[in-house]
């Protein structure tokens, strides 16, 4: 019996550990569906006042976020593989996360420093995507290679849950609208929250922060990472070298070259997406913050689904095949967006009043959670299957700077269009080409990575 009883605890412990790095997802995606594109950014549109300022100052915001990230996505990596420290940056980096998540309060109507704001906002993000370089890191360990994609999907799947869990609870208690004072069913903002200073939707950076703290206590409790063994300049002059052998080394591996290439414009286009669709809302269709949760509600509950069954069919069809298929929908998406507005519909005229843009809009909504979901979840695995051997904290790293050393040149290039424009819909044209760019850079990716040395 003995042997049965310590195989069991064994599967236990395996278990908890795949939870406990699935409550990661669960804990920081509200940074992305609060903040970053359901309510925060829609409510900026509304201090701000104006469309297309509001999105042209979101626009460099999250530019300033991306320089700093991609500069130090690839050295952080690589700092873990020689140290084995991945816990302590992610706690350090926790702590970024929660300090600009409870900065977000600050944002007071009428007394709006904007600069201080969005401060904390790059704060946070910068916290939440550095984390997210260690906790992907960790993947390989969980799993044996045909697991991987349905352990990504999981974990991607849940923390849309997360997401959406957050957001509901938001919209219903918290966020109000600016001209009734009343959550989406009709209450005053909970905790005694002054409806007229906007306390209940500001209330959104603490909510994110505590829910942060709550739900990291499992991945702190169940997760193990090796013990440090190195540490201090030592190791961060050995991450230099590092990343400057494996840049090096990208042209001999041409398979792992094309990826990140690829992946530096597809995910760069997904974040636009996500970065701009509630502030394109707001400004477009003139949807109110409510209007803007409810369009979320829906994104969230396909992005679980599909996250969920995309990795099934990671596992069956290879992430390859997945990627494409889901960029192949985003790029219809990003199409169909530059198309709609209260007076037309695909070059249609409409008529006044109209509830087909709104319609339409809310089935982009569907579709991006859905092929959003899908294409970040099979992206990790296939970032796992092309990584170097022994260097999974590093490649992880120039896949964070693959996915960020083109973030700030989006919103850059949608900041530039749309001040240059004064309009909205053509400030978002650039996702187009990224999408485009990076499906044609797929051919040349490897489906298993390049051969080993």
């Amino acid at each position: 019996m003995q042997p049965n009883l310590e195989g069991l605890m064994k599967e236990i412990s395996y278990r908890r550990r795949i939870w406990g790095w699935f409550f990661f997802d669960w804990a920081s995606q509200p940074y992305n569906t609060l903040l970053i594109t359901f309510i925060f950014a829609p409510y900026i549109n509304e201090l701000i006042g104006d469309g297309a300022k509001a999105q042209t100052v979101w626009a460099f915001g999250i530019a300033a976020g991306g320089i700093i990230i991609a500069l130090g996505a690839p050295i952080l990596g690589a700092m873990a593989d020689h140290s084995g420290a991945r816990m302590q940056w992610i706690q350090g980096f926790s702590a970024m996360y929660v300090l600009g998540a409870f900065g977000i309060w600050w944002a007071i109507p009428g007394d709006l420093n904007l600069i201080v704001v969005l401060t904390f906002f790059v704060i946070g993000m910068v916290g939440m995507e550095f984390a997210t370089i260690f906790t992907n890191a960790m993947l390989p360990d969980l799993g044996t290679p045909d697991q991987i994609g349905r352990i990504s999907g999981n974990g991607w799947a849940f923390g849309y849950v997360g997401g959406l869990a957050a957001l509901v609870i938001m919209l219903l208690f918290f966020a109000e609208g600016a001209d009734t004072g009343k959550t989406l069913i009709g209450l005053d903002p909970a905790f005694g929250l002054d409806a007229a200073a906007r306390e209940g939707t500001r209330f959104v950076g603490p909510l994110t922060g505590f829910w942060y703290i709550l739900f990291m206590i499992p991945f702190f409790m169940w997760v193990r990472d090796p013990k440090p063994v190195g540490g201090g300049a030592n190791a961060v002059r050995a991450a230099l070298r590092t990343v400057m052998t494996t840049i090096g080394h990208l042209p001999r591996t041409p398979s792992m070259f094309s990826y990140l290439a690829a992946s530096m414009f597809y995910r760069d286009a997904l974040n636009g997406m996500y970065f701009f669709g509630g502030i394109y809302a707001a400004g477009v269709l003139g949807w109110s913050v409510v209007d803007v949760g409810i369009f979320g509600i829906l994104a969230l509950i396909a992005g679980a689904v599909f996250a969920w069954l995309g990795g099934f069919a990671d596992d069956r069809f290879g992430p390859k095949a997945v990627i494409v298929t889901a960029i192949l929908v985003l790029l219809f998406v990003a199409i169909s967006i530059t198309a709609i507005s209260r007076e037309a519909v695909y070059g249609i005229p409409l008529a006044p009043g109209s509830i087909l843009p709104d319609v339409i809009f809310y089935g982009c909504g569907v579709l991006i959670g859905a092929a959003g979901g899908v294409v970040q979840s099979a992206s990790r695995s296939m970032m796992v299957r092309q990584a170097r051997t022994g260097h999974m904290a590093e490649s992880f790293g120039l896949y964070g700077l693959a996915g960020k050393a083109t973030a700030f040149i989006a919103p850059a290039l949608i900041g530039v269009a749309t001040s240059a424009s004064g309009s909205q819909q053509i400030g978002v044209s650039p996702l187009i080409g990224l999408f485009a760019l990076g499906l044609v850079l797929l051919i040349w990716v490897k489906p298993e990575g390049d051969p080993s040395e």
